[in-house]
């Protein structure tokens, strides 16, 4: 006689703590099966995650973008992924609410490219490489810092999965300051991040780029990306393995 109030106390805790939720359901994606977790009240609200085949999103319904995608990087997968043709199925989350969801409407005639969080270019099948057309993968991302300076960031993850052997990967906007815009309904972010973290070398980095063309990118530890953002990116890393700076390539800019 208790199993349906049990079961209905488990669905609020989920709907009032997503991040849990967002562990149990792709832990695959996450070291230690931990997601990140959001530490910016303002950050938390209307949040779902999704899960895919071969990354894990935090989607935000009031940005109707990804906080985050996740992805456990291997050299077979990135081989794998280099005999895949670009899908470019571009599509909105039909598992989001319309009220929370991007649409192509939104991007369209705007200016701005739809800047894949986890890239195409990782997929290792038609099924992923589908998946990661979903706007819920999406952010209103510059057009030459797309193609040219994040490209060569989403390029030199790869070239690291190859010498690291496996590499955990977060990628997110940061809508840092006051005076931010939108297209159509969804928030443009002020800049672009991408964390590493090698169980190798037990050592992480991010790169941390402004949304903008001809940006320079930085590099600075999970600590020091955290105090910006405020997510917890890696729960299972202690405060001092988030202070020890992986060593990262400087990544080429890709020419149009």
């Amino acid at each position: 006689m208790f199993i349906r109030p049990l079961y209905a106390a488990a669905v609020a805790a989920v709907l009032l703590c997503p991040t849990v939720f967002a562990a149990e359901a792709c832990p695959q994606h996450y070291l230690e099966g931990q997601a990140p977790r959001i530490l910016n009240e303002k950050l938390a609200r209307a949040t779902r995650p999704l899960c895919y085949n071969v990354f894990g999103v935090m989607h935000s319904g009031v940005t109707r973008t990804p906080l985050w995608s996740a992805e456990h990087l291997t050299p077979r997968r990135i081989a794998a992924a280099e005999d895949m043709s670009r899908d470019n199925a571009f599509h909105a989350e039909s598992r989001l609410p319309k009220a929370q969801r991007a649409e192509l409407a939104d991007y369209a005639r705007s200016g701005f490219d739809r800047g894949h969080m986890a890239p195409s270019g990782n997929m290792p099948d038609e099924t992923s490489q589908y998946q990661s057309f979903t706007l819920a993968n999406m952010v209103p991302q510059d057009a030459d810092n797309n193609r040219h300076v994040w490209a060569g960031i989403e390029s030199a993850v790869r070239k690291m999965v190859k010498k690291e052997g496996d590499l955990y990967v977060i990628t997110g906007p940061a809508f840092l300051g006051s005076d931010l815009r939108k297209v159509g309904n969804v928030l443009v972010p002020s800049h672009l991040y991408k964390v590493v973290y090698s169980p190798r070398q037990g050592a992480g980095g991010a790169w941390f780029v402004a949304n903008e063309a001809d940006a320079r990118p930085q590099t600075m530890t999970i600590a020091q990306l955290e105090s910006r953002i405020g997510i917890d990116l890696i729960p299972s890393l202690t405060a001092r393995q988030k202070a020890v700076m992986l060593k990262l390539p400087k990544p080429g800019k890709r020419k149009g």
